[in-house]
C-alpha cells in the first residue's frame, strides 16, 4: 500500500531548497498553461464540447452538489486505494481514459506512447484509443507489466472490427472497451468554426493504415495516396450499433468486454444480460451530445443496476475529490481525461505523472481526513446536497 498523499511532503520539502513544482497541482492553472502552449486548433478539439457546452460544464459542476460526510476516530496511518478489476490487482482506482487526439498533444507527436510509458512507471492502466498516432502494437509494447485496454470505435466493416480486436488480443491488451456514442460526430462549434477535424487531415489513423483488412480496400498505400486512404477511413469509421449487434460483439473476444456510454440503468441491465463484463458510465465528457445530465448524477442508478458487475466511470473528473466522490457513489475505477492530456502537453511523461500523482494525493488525503481508510469504507459515504 502507498500513501499517495505523501506527494505533498515531497513538494513542501523541495520548497525548502527553493524548488517549486514544475507544473501546477490544480486543474484551472494547469488548463490555462496548457492552452497557452497548444496550437489553437488542438485546444478547440481537446477542450471543446457539443453545442453551447452546457453538458460539458454540468459534468464538472455536478460534483459540487455531492458531498462526503466526515467520520471521526477512524484514522489510520496507511490507506488502501487498491482495487480488483477482472481478476487483476491494481494499486490505484484511477485509469487514463481514452483520448483520440492524445498523440498530437505531446511535443514530439507521440502522446500515446508517452501515456503507455506512464502506465509502465505508475502502474495506472491506460485505455488506448482506436485513433492513435502509433499502431496499437507499438503502444502495447510500452505498458511493461501494467494492464492496458483497447478502446474500439466499431467500423461498419465487421471484418475490420474483428481484425482490430484480434490485433489487440495478440498485442497483449487485457480488455476491449467499445464506445457506443460516436457512430456519428456531435455538433462541436469550436471545431466547426475552424473547420478542423484532425482525422480528415490524416491524423491519428495509424491503426487503420497499418491494418491488412483496411489496406486491402485501397488501390495504393496510404503513403502513396493519403487522400484516398483518408476518404476510405471516413467511409468505414461509423457504424450505428444496436442491441442486435451485441451477440456479435460478444463473440469477438474472450477478453473482458466493456460498453462505454452506458448511462441508463435499463441499458446497464440489458448489456449485462447480453454477456458484457463491465459497464463504462460516461457521456463522452459532453463532447458528443449536449443537453444531457451530468454523468456523476447518473452513476448511482447505473451502479445499482449493474450489481456485482464492475462499473468504470469518467466525465468531468478534475481532482482527487472528484475521484473520491465517484468511488463513494459506487464506481469501481475512475477515468481521468483532460487533466492528464494537459500534463502531457506541458511536460510529456513527467507531466502526466505529476498530474496523476496530484489527483491521487488529494483523494488519499481526503479519505484520511474524513475517516475512510479504504475504498470499501468510502462506499455510500456521499450524499446529494440540497440545491
Amino acid at each position: 500500500m502507498t500513501n499517495f498523499g505523501e506527494y505533498q511532503d515531497e513538494i513542501y520539502l523541495a520548497g525548502l531548497s527553493g524548488k517549486l513544482p514544475k507544473l501546477p497541482v490544480d486543474f484551472a492553472t494547469l488548463e490555462k498553461r496548457a492552452h497557452a502552449a497548444m496550437p489553437p486548433s488542438l485546444v478547440s478539439y481537446v477542450a471543446g464540447g457539443c453545442g453551447d457546452e452546457h453538458t460539458q460544464r454540468a459534468n464538472v459542476s455536478a460534483f459540487e452538489h455531492w458531498g462526503i460526510i466526515p467520520r471521526m476516530l477512524a484514522a489510520r496511518p496507511v490507506r488502501d486505494l487498491s482495487i480488483k478489476l477482472f481478476g487483476m490487482e491494481l494499486p490505484t482506482p484511477i485509469f487514463m481514459a481514452p483520448i483520440g487526439v492524445l498523440g498530437l498533444c505531446a511535443q514530439d507527436g507521440h502522446g500515446d506512447l508517452a501515456a503507455a510509458r506512464v502506465a509502465a512507471r505508475s502502474k495506472i492502466p491506460m485505455i488506448a484509443s482506436t485513433l492513435t498516432i502509433d499502431p496499437l502494437e507499438v503502444v502495447a509494447k510500452e505498458f511493461g507489466g501494467t494492464p492496458g485496454f483497447f478502446q474500439l470505435y466499431t467500423p461498419n466493416d465487421r471484418a475490420l472490427a474483428e481484425s482490430f480486436v484480434e490485433r489487440a488480443e495478440a498485442a497483449g491488451f487485457k480488455g476491449i472497451v467499445v464506445t457506443l456514442d460516436t457512430w456519428i460526430t456531435g455538433w462541436r462549434p469550436r471545431d466547426l468554426n475552424q473547420s478542423n477535424f484532425p482525422q480528415l487531415r490524416g491524423h491519428c489513423l495509424a491503426n487503420y493504415f497499418s491494418d491488412p483488412r483496411f489496406r486491402a480496400k485501397l488501390e495504393k498505400s496510404p503513403q502513396e495516396d493519403p487522400r484516398a486512404a483518408i476518404l476510405a477511413w471516413a467511409k468505414v469509421f461509423a457504424n450505428p450499433m444496436t442491441w442486435e449487434d451485441l451477440p456479435w460483439l460478444r463473440s469477438l473476444t474472450k477478453l473482458p468486454l466493456l460498453l462505454k456510454g452506458i448511462c441508463h440503468p435499463d441499458d446497464a441491465r440489458r448489456a449485462i444480460d447480453g454477456g458484457v463484463d463491465g459497464i463504462y458510465c460516461s457521456n463522452h465528457g459532453g463532447r458528443q451530445a449536449n443537453g444531457g445530465i451530468a454523468t456523476i448524477d447518473m452513476l448511482p442508478g447505473v451502479v445499482k443496476a449493474a450489481g456485482n458487475t464492475p462499473v468504470l466511470f469518467d466525465s468531468g473528473v478534475r481532482s482527487g475529490s472528484d475521484v473520491a466522490k465517484a468511488l463513494a457513489l459506487g464506481a469501481t475505477a475512475v477515468g481521468v481525461g483532460r487533466p492528464y492530456c494537459y500534463g502531457l502537453a506541458l511536460d510529456g511523461v513527467d507531466g502526466i505523472i505529476h498530474v496523476l500523482r496530484s489527483i491521487l494525493a488529494e483523494a488519499d488525503l481526503l479519505m484520511a481526513i474524513d475517516g475512510y481508510p479504504t475504498i470499501a469504507d468510502l462506499r455510500n459515504a456521499a450524499v446529494r446536497l440540497p440545491l
